[in-house]
């Protein structure tokens, strides 16, 4: 059985039983996917894995929505580790969500460049073993000069258009700093070098999970999964952190202000 088939009968078998009132996966919207609640006795038919699509904030808003509610979730393995960062700092509660483990095929995991294409418990699909960054480990053998160099080359087709911000499931602040004409003036095209993305950088430095969905969609083309992947390693090598790896590891204390409530 393929993976598409297993998921669509887990899937069902979990909203026949009534653990969970639903279960939160991707439904084919044309050529591209969109966030759906699939209910008991709901055709599964429309239940699609790829495009890939941003699904942990949905699943955030769907739990703020119905505090009483047990949902089921289809989970990438960066969704797992973005949940869980999100658990972290009360966002989720994964008492609450019943995850369906998905791994990654290895056309998915080279799409992404992903190092860890794959959840803790498997349900579906068959575990592959990730791969390095290409970009990271040339940017690696720059000088520092050459690699600061190469981020103004980049960055400057930055149009601000917040995409990477809107599309982060690890960007919860109820206010911005990035909207603040302190930190990044506004009405300047590209923000002022290197402002806006190193104050991204900074408040994602210990929650960022890898899960690309930054760079996919700026339309400026920054390789910012390469930026994210470097500090990450950053993290790892200066606090013992990795994102998303447990809940047991307390994440290191950075400026983080003004959560939404959970």
């Amino acid at each position: 059985m393929d993976r598409l088939a297993a998921l669509k009968d887990i899937v069902a078998e979990l909203l026949e039983s009534g653990e969970v009132e639903g279960v939160l996966g991707l439904r084919a919207n044309g050529p591209a996917s969109s966030p759906h609640l699939f209910h008991p006795g709901d055709d599964l038919g429309s239940l699609v894995l790829w495009p890939k699509y941003p699904i942990p904030e949905t699943m955030a808003l769907l739990l703020e929505s119905s505090p009483e509610a047990r949902l089921g979730m289809v989970t990438r393995g960066c969704e797992e580790r973005g949940l869980i960062e999100m658990a972290k700092r009360n966002q989720v509660d994964l008492e609450r969500i019943t995850m369906i483990g998905v791994a990654c095929t290895a056309e998915e995991r080279d799409e992404c460049r992903c190092a860890w294409p794959y959840p803790t418990q498997i349900q579906a699909g068959e575990k592959v073993e990730g791969v390095a960054d290409k970009l990271v480990s040339e940017l690696e053998k720059l000088s520092p000069e050459e690699r600061t160099e190469f981020w103004r080359e980049q960055f400057a087709r930055c149009i601000k258009c917040y995409a990477c911000r809107t599309v982060c499931p690890q960007c919860f602040c109820r206010v911005c700093v990035l909207e603040d004409d302190i930190w990044v003036e506004s009405g300047v095209l590209a923000p002022p070098f290197p402002s806006y993305h190193l104050i991204r950088a900074y408040h994602t430095v210990s929650k960022c999970v890898g899960c690309m969905e930054c760079e996919r969609a700026c339309p400026a083309d920054i390789p910012l999964a390469a930026l994210y992947a470097l500090i990450r390693r950053d993290a790892e090598e200066l606090f013992e952190y990795v994102p998303g790896r447990s809940m047991d590891d307390p994440p290191p204390r950075v400026v983080e202000t003004m959560w939404r409530e959970a």
